[in-house]
């Protein structure tokens, strides 16, 4: 079966760092452009960033650029986003997502939730002091 997981989340004190991690099984990364999206309670789900198939064209939203920076490792079947500088407002359940039509995101990728149609279950992160 296709599968996304999330990890590395977890309570952090603002101005700190997290790095997350996106693996995938059933399917080889190498086809798949992913995004990373984030909801947090009372708020609709938001794309945060994503990278296309090819790993040339990242897209990055405003609240969050300069501060997180995504990246692919097609060898281990994994996504990362490192995420610097955070904020109580980054607090979120964050899940990444994909597009099972491979290809779908090869030249480039979109923050809009119509562009995925498979998702994680998401990790927790907590900016607070």
């Amino acid at each position: 079966q296709l599968q996304l997981v999330e990890s590395g989340g977890g309570l952090v004190q603002p101005g700190g760092s997290l790095r997350l991690s996106c693996a995938l099984s059933g399917f080889t990364l190498d086809y798949y452009g992913i995004g990373w999206f984030r909801q947090a309670p009372g708020k609709e789900r938001e794309g945060v960033s994503c990278i296309s198939s090819s790993g040339g064209y990242t897209n990055y939203a405003d609240s969050v650029k300069g501060r997180f920076t995504i990246s692919r490792d097609n060898a281990k079947n994994v996504v990362y986003l490192q995420m610097n500088s955070l904020e109580p407002e980054d607090t979120a359940v964050y899940y990444c997502a994909t597009h099972l039509t491979p290809l779908t995101m090869f030249r480039n990728c979109v923050l809009a939730r119509g562009g995925y149609n498979y998702w994680g279950q998401g990790t927790q992160i907590t900016v607070s002091s």
